[in-house]
């Protein structure tokens, strides 16, 4: 009876601004996600009222229209400590309704949830639970427990199918469900496949689309709208295609209409190439005749202009590409369609890519051409104000044609999102980008071209680390890492032997592999002398193996059959220079180089001098292609992205550690004590920070608190360790670097010295002074560095390195983005320089690694669990042999709300 809820569009839509949330539906229609409101009554009664007498049964357990009407008046009803109702909307239909209650319970919510009749089966109860789910943690409900009867089979599999820890109860014709709130990775995956699904669905109007319309196609040569046009229709597309131009009956051959609303069909997909303040206008148009998809090549638009435009998107289900942007192109077969005002059509190929600038798109689609690796679909999405570069990793994981990724990304709408879609994609194909904003001025840059907030470098670089992104630093490495990684294998290690005509150019090459943090290893006896019974008389079959100027073809490819065949290599890199002792014998040295691609399992690349292009890809006889670079720097770049990524997919995908003794909810409390006594936040007073800690059990240093100066004598006698020493530091509000204000004195060895040091902090800071903290003078070991920053877009980030006074000065950190697996913490512990400290040597034992992971994982732990931790900061922490403790900490709350990353819904 509702199915055309979907499929005809009335004439009003609620404003964007009212709205929680838009989300995909599986089919990839465009719902609204948002509280119940009193005003929502006569929709809510609607949907009950439209229910069939089976369905309503179902529901209320009986045929009961007082149920119905008692149910609408409670959803709708005035707000409620524990109770939640949203609603999924379109076109200003009510489509579905899901609703708990904790009844004052607090952790444990009833919930139940309704959805129109001729809607079942796409999604919408789903979904409603899954923004219910999100809801409900945000304010403590850890389980859900909902009756059903037996029968009603399809309510139990939404349930089940959540992704959830779900036990059921049977007593007579109902079953019982209690489903756990736990955010376990299988939920995680379960809601990122359904997703998945929703969001393929809706770019295939996008991307695969049977109908085009340009809108703004004009008679003037030179105007974007007609050389999109062009394009489209020299490009090979042989689908229906339409101008929209109200001075025009043809254009190009191409049938023009006066208006979207007057062309024959509706368009899957419109391109508008209209002046800024005529955009919105035409996206309303475009979504009330029924368009699915737009391409915005304009620019300029104001804020309004971009709100009215993301309103007729949202509220018409469209899904849209740009504003501001070079145009989309995809070349899978039976499409072919190129709406760009590129220079020339790109050549059809294997390789996704993504670009924000069109000019960087330009110059990568003339790159991957000219290498004949071509592309699979390229979107330049400019302002990025829909589709999404994570859009498109999922497009391309399931398309069947991409095996390579390439992105130029200068901000993410939803980095926590991106990492986890980009860790699952990145085991099926290589994924590339430029780092790009890796610098200030780069990064006003970025956020002036794109009106998007720059991304911190450290961040930024924490993602792609840990997503296992090759990132590359400009235009032409992610060019030369590309033609590598697409067309050889990849090495199992580091190890690189250099094969060379020319002393000098194995030199080059050698410190060019070394640099970029590949080993050069000597060979053994063994290999040498091998290599030296093929190579000519004079050469030095070392590594670089220097075959002189006398090799011929036939001695090379035997040299380079022998090294890929060797155990004690992982990559060969072979480096040319032409000689006139080659030309005179007939003697091509890069066939050999070609002929060895394909005989062994090691990647084999070839660097010319000569070579006028930085890279190109030179065919082999068995069909496939060995890169060539013009210097020996970029082949060795791209091998150690090679090998990295290598080393990256060899390792399992890591884990979250469980962690015994953490008390979230009491972590909770403590928080939202303090932010109702400082609504704006704070710096946590000693105590309270150390309570904090103790809930993560995040070791510390025995410490008391002092406000005389007899109460720091007293605490320093109770706190003295073996050799009677204690350390006294200053506090009051405000407080951050205690050494730089010299309010730390050390080495305090009596009572009349902990005197003197009391009143000369008394008497420094006079006024200031709230009271001393007491701590044993430490051991020795290492002082480090671990603290957490909360990004608002990417989240908690974690930083360790060294610590101490020293600790800016030195800049010696690394990050990685919370939660942390053990795999990060690893990595997080042994990237700084500072590293190989902790590992012991020159007579002095390795500190307690294991010990140092567990602070670092529990800090990350409670970053994840308390969106209000603004900064934490543990410096120094010292580790040494037998542990690790915080010697001081420091913790800065600021009054936010958690926000789930996972959550489906669109930017």
């Amino acid at each position: 009876m509702q199915d055309d809820i979907l499929d005809h569009p009335p004439t009003h839509a609620p404003p964007v601004h009212a709205l929680l949330a838009h989300a995909l539906l599986a089919d990839g229609t465009t719902v609204c996600i948002r509280p119940a409101r009193p005003d929502d009554l006569p929709g809510v009664r609607r949907l009950y009222e439209e229910m069939s007498p089976e369905n309503l049964r179902l529901r209320f357990f009986a045929v009961s229209p007082s149920s119905a009407a008692a149910a609408a008046v409670r959803a709708c009803g005035p707000h409620r400590p524990g109770y939640r109702a949203l609603v999924a909307e379109r076109h200003g239909r009510l489509l579905g309704l899901a609703e708990y209650d904790t009844g004052g319970s607090g952790t444990e919510a009833e919930i139940s949830v309704a959805v129109a009749d001729g809607l079942h089966h796409r999604g919408v109860g789903t979904l409603l639970l899954e923004h219910l789910v999100s809801a409900a943690r945000a304010e403590g409900v850890t389980a859900f427990t909902a009756d059903a009867l037996n029968e009603n089979r399809a309510v139990l599999k939404v349930f089940a199918d959540l992704g959830l820890r779900t036990t059921r109860h049977f007593d007579g014709p109902e079953v019982q469900c209690t489903i756990a709130l736990d955010a376990s990775d299988t939920y995680l995956s379960a809601v990122e496949d359904r997703g998945r699904a929703a969001d393929l669905a809706s770019l295939v109007p996008l991307l695969e689309p049977h109908t085009v319309a340009v809108v703004g196609a004009g008679r003037r040569p030179g105007s974007v709208g007609r050389a999109i046009l062009h394009h489209i229709k020299t490009g090979g597309f042989t689908r229906r295609l339409f101008a929209v131009n109200p001075a025009a009956d043809s254009l190009l051959a191409v049938p023009s209409y006066p208006s979207v609303s007057a062309l024959p069909v509706p368009p899957d997909l419109a391109v508008i190439a209209v002046p800024a303040e005529a955009v919105p206008a035409v996206a309303e148009e475009c979504g009330r005749s029924g368009t699915r998809a737009l391409l915005v090549v304009t620019a300029g638009l104001d804020a309004d202009q971009s709100r009215q435009l993301l309103a007729a998107c949202r509220n018409h289900d469209m899904r849209m590409v740009g504003p501001n942007c070079l145009g989309i192109s995809t070349t899978e077969p039976g499409v072919d369609l190129d709406a760009t005002f590129a220079a020339g059509h790109p050549r059809a190929g294997t390789a996704g890519l993504a670009v924000q600038s069109g000019g960087v798109g330009i110059a990568l689609l003339d790159g991957l051409s000219r290498l004949g690796i071509g592309v699979s679909s390229f979107v330049s999405l400019g302002d990025k104000y829909d589709v999404s570069g994570n859009d498109l990793l999922q497009w391309w994981e399931s398309d069947g044609r991409t095996d390579l990724a390439l992105l130029h990304l200068e901000s993410f709408g939803n980095p926590r999102a991106f990492s986890r879609t980009a860790r699952r994609v990145t085991r099926r194909m290589p994924v590339l980008t430029v780092d790009a904003g890796r610098t200030d001025a780069g990064r006003r840059a970025a956020a002036s071209h794109t009106a998007a907030a720059a991304t911190p470098t450290m961040t930024r670089q924490a993602l792609f680390t840990q997503a296992g992104i090759t990132a590359a630093h400009s235009i032409g490495e992610l060019l030369e890492t590309a033609a590598l990684l697409h067309t050889q294998p990849l090495p199992d290690g580091p190890r690189v032997v250099i094969v060379t005509n020319a002393g000098g150019a194995g030199v080059l090459a050698a410190d060019a592999c070394a640099e970029a943090g590949l080993t050069v290893p000597e060979p053994t006896p063994a290999l040498a002398a091998d290599l030296g019974t093929v190579l000519p008389p004079g050469a030095a079959p070392g590594n670089p193996a220097d075959a002189g100027a006398t090799v011929t073809e036939q001695q090379l490819g035997v040299c380079l059959d022998r090294v890929t065949h060797s155990d004690e290599t992982d990559a060969v890199l072979v480096t040319l220079v032409p000689t006139a002792v080659a030309a005179a014998t007939g003697d091509d040295l890069v066939r050999a180089v070609t002929g060895a691609v394909g005989r062994g399992s090691k990647p084999v690349v070839l660097v010319r001098l000569e070579q006028a292009l930085p890279v190109e890809l030179l065919p082999a006889p068995d069909g496939t292609s060995v890169p060539s670079y013009a210097e020996p720097r970029a082949a060795a770049r791209a091998l150690a992205h090679a090998a990295r990524r290598a080393a990256w997919l060899a390792r399992p995908a890591g884990t979250v550690p469980t962690l015994p003794d953490v008390e979230t909810e009491r972590a909770r409390r403590l928080v939202d004590a303090y932010l109702d006594t400082h609504p704006d936040g704070g710096w946590l007073e000693p105590r309270e920070c150390a309570d904090l800690l103790a809930c993560y059990g995040i070791p510390q240093s025995p410490w008391a608190w002092a406000d005389t100066e007899d109460a720091a004598v007293l605490a320093a006698q109770r706190l003295r360790g073996p050799d009677g020493r204690v350390v006294l530091k200053g506090h009051w509000p405000g407080l951050l670097h205690k050494s730089a204000r010299r309010a730390v004195l050390l080495d305090l060895q009596n009572d009349a010295q902990v005197r003197a040091a009391y009143r000369d902090l008394e008497t420094r800071f006079a006024g200031l002074l709230t009271g001393v903290v007491v701590q044993p003078l430490a051991d020795r070991g290492t002082e480090l560095l671990a603290g957490v920053v909360q990004d608002d877009v990417f989240g908690p980030l974690v930083v360790f390195g060294a610590g101490g006074t020293a600790t800016e000065v030195l800049a010696d950190h690394a990050a990685r983005l919370a939660p942390l697996t053990d795999h990060d913490v690893h990595d997080l512990i042994t990237s700084p320089r500072c590293a190989p400290l902790l590992l012991g040597g020159a007579g002095r034992p390795p500190v307690d690694l294991a010990a140092l992971e567990q602070v670092v994982l529990r800090l990350s732990r409670m970053a994840s669990d308390l969106p209000q931790l603004a900064e934490a900061d543990f410096n120094p922490l010292l580790a040494a042999p037998g542990g690790v403790s915080v010697l001081d900490a420091r913790v800065h709350l600021l009054p936010r709300r958690p926000r789930d990353p996972y959550l489906r819904r669109l930017r």
